[in-house]
């Protein structure tokens, strides 16, 4: 059973930096890093394979966020810089055994609690 849990949520400016943190039991092959907002549908922002050699980014946040992972520590990260308030949304992290990166939510199995992130005006 692996289970996941996020962190570094919180309520900041425009143009200001957050960094969340996802700590997962368990081997965990591929995580990914969605958000929700209210009214819309949950979206892939980032996610990252265990090697940490293949990453993805959703258009809305390239050249603003990064993913990183430590697998000795069996953490993973997002620095998300230059936020802006459609960044606004419930960050979740999650995680599935499978070595290749699919934007689906359906193909993640195992998912946090989800963190909130607040972009000011």
């Amino acid at each position: 059973q692996v289970q996941v849990v996020e962190s570094g949520g919180g309520l900041v400016q425009a143009g200001g930096s957050l960094r969340l943190s996802c700590a997962a039991s368990g081997r965990t092959f591929c995580i990914g890093w969605f958000r929700q907002a209210p009214g819309k549908e949950r979206e892939l922002v980032a996610a990252i394979t265990w090697s940490g050699g293949s990453t993805y980014y959703a258009d809305s946040v390239k050249g603003r966020f990064t993913i990183s992972r430590d697998n000795a520590k069996k953490t993973m990260y997002l620095q998300m810089n230059s936020l802006k308030p459609e960044d606004t949304a419930v960050y979740y992290c999650a995680a599935r055994p499978a070595v290749v990166i699919t934007t689906i939510p359906a193909a993640y199995e195992y998912w946090g609690q989800g963190t909130q992130v607040t972009v000011s005006s």
